[in-house]
């Protein structure tokens, strides 16, 4: 028998706060649509597992480890077992203090904190017998954003009509996937759905937005005619995706419009899916957690030499994105020089057919297709920036191309096999549970055979 429940709580910051997501500093003049944390939460008598999407840009380990020993105190469900997850959206509350002069919004990160335990405490306490299903399909949403150029450097976005254009980087991914729960009587419980594109249609824009994931649980509230119904958008492996299609030589569109159409993609993709899977009453759940001893990666003398000049030089002659970058060089260094490692989290849920492979990058595409490939599952969803953030995981197109999230800097510190190793344990992992299960069964036909 399953057992689901779901809510969902907003989670807007106040006007004023800053914004996190750029090089530069803006503050938020007032709310488009709510930042909002939806939760779920299953059991299948033997399994327990709590999932929760933050419209949020990123969620520092040690903030995300406190909140899970809270839901886990509140709940007994094992914190390894708890996993939260955010949208990235670039139109939320400075949650991670990456810049020099706009220090983490510690109040904000206090009620937040309070309100994830809260809400996933009210969800726990309010299962009931459920019925789930999955399905995939596929909806592009997001393009490649990483430009090569002729004399064999990379970078972030450029202008690809130029002579010295060398093509795109990397791939995309329009893969979509789709679990929904619902009651004994067919009323959804919630709908969990699953893409890969950066949040970034409104990027620099001075309000509090969820970005197309908002736009799209609006969407898929407003056809199945259920304002509250709890929606989590799992950010798929888009570390290296854009919604803008560099290639296209039609005229960009405004970015709320870009929100709106990609809103609408998910929803009608995510809608069709459901209309067509069957649900079972019955589900396997399970989950497994690896840490990861990775080496950070510290730039070199040279490197250290130069940033120092041009921190000193100041931003006024330096420039906002130069001086920030070079800053952060020289903070990679002082946080890392003494200690060059951090241990992150893995993990693989299963929830019936479908596999979540998760890691706390802002995770190249192509892992994601990698990961996907050597799934044993027959729907494999990739969760980026789960259970913490470490920055960007570039492939080694990124790291030898360079420029920004290729080159070393604090948000890309990792040592340059890690998206490799972080793609090889998630498929070992999904291999893992689905074996562990295929014994289970075995065992258990065993025993009734034997008795």
């Amino acid at each position: 028998m399953l057992l689901a429940s779901a809510g969902t709580k907003k989670i807007n910051c106040k006007i004023g706060d800053s914004l996190m997501g750029q090089l530069h500093i803006r503050n938020c003049d007032y709310i488009r649509d709510d930042l909002e944390a939806n939760c779920v939460f299953l059991s299948d008598g033997r399994e327990k597992i709590i999932l929760i999407s933050c419209d949020l840009a990123v969620l520092l380990s040690d903030f995300v480890e406190r909140v899970r020993q809270g839901i886990s105190g509140k709940t007994a469900v094992p914190c390894q077992n708890i996993h939260i997850f955010c949208t990235h959206t670039h139109t939320g509350p400075n949650t991670a203090g990456l810049l020099p002069d706009d220090p983490v919004n510690a109040e904000y990160l206090k009620n937040l904190e309070n309100w994830l335990v809260e809400l996933a405490q009210e969800v726990h306490s309010s299962a009931k017998e459920a019925k789930i299903a999955s399905g995939k399909g596929n909806a592009l949403i997001g393009y490649n954003r990483r430009v090569c150029w002729m004399d064999g450097s990379h970078t972030m976005y450029g202008d690809t009509a130029k002579d010295d254009f060398a093509g795109i980087e990397g791939p995309e991914d329009s893969t979509h996937c789709v679990v929904s729960i619902v009651d004994k009587e067919g009323k959804h419980i919630a709908i969990i759905h699953n893409n890969a594109c950066h949040s970034t249609t409104v990027e620099n824009s001075n309000f509090v937005s969820a970005d197309f994931p908002g736009e799209a649980r609006r969407l898929i509230r407003d056809m199945l005619d259920r304002k509250d119904l709890p929606v989590l958008y799992i950010q798929g492996a888009s570390g290296d995706l854009s919604p803008w299609n560099l290639l296209s030589k039609k005229k960009r569109v405004p970015g709320i419009q870009r929100m709106k159409e990609i809103g609408a993609v998910l929803a009608c993709e995510t809608l069709r899916i459901i209309s067509e899977i069957e649900y079972e009453d019955e589900a396997v759940l399970k989950n497994v957690t690896e840490k990861l001893i990775m080496r950070v990666r510290l730039p070199e003398p040279d490197t250290l030499k130069k940033a120092q000049k041009i921190v000193e030089d100041g931003e006024k002659k330096s420039g906002r994105w130069k001086y920030v970058l070079n800053w952060s060089i020289l903070k990679l260094y002082q946080d890392y020089r003494n200690n060059p490692v951090e241990e992150i989290p893995v993990s693989a849920i299963r929830i019936g057919d479908c596999g979540i492979a998760t890691n706390p990058y802002e995770y190249y595409c192509q892992f994601g297709i990698d990961i996907r490939r050597r799934s044993p599952a027959k729907i494999t969803m990739i969760a980026q920036l789960a259970d913490g953030w470490y920055g960007y995981c570039p492939t080694v197109y990124g790291i030898v191309g360079g420029g920004y999230s290729g080159m070393t800097i604090y948000w890309t510190r990792h040592q340059f096999e890690a998206g490799y190793i972080v793609a090889d344990i998630c498929a070992r992992l999904l291999y893992k549970l689905w074996k562990q299960e295929e014994r289970w069964q075995k065992n258990s036909q065993s025993m009734v055979e034997t008795n």
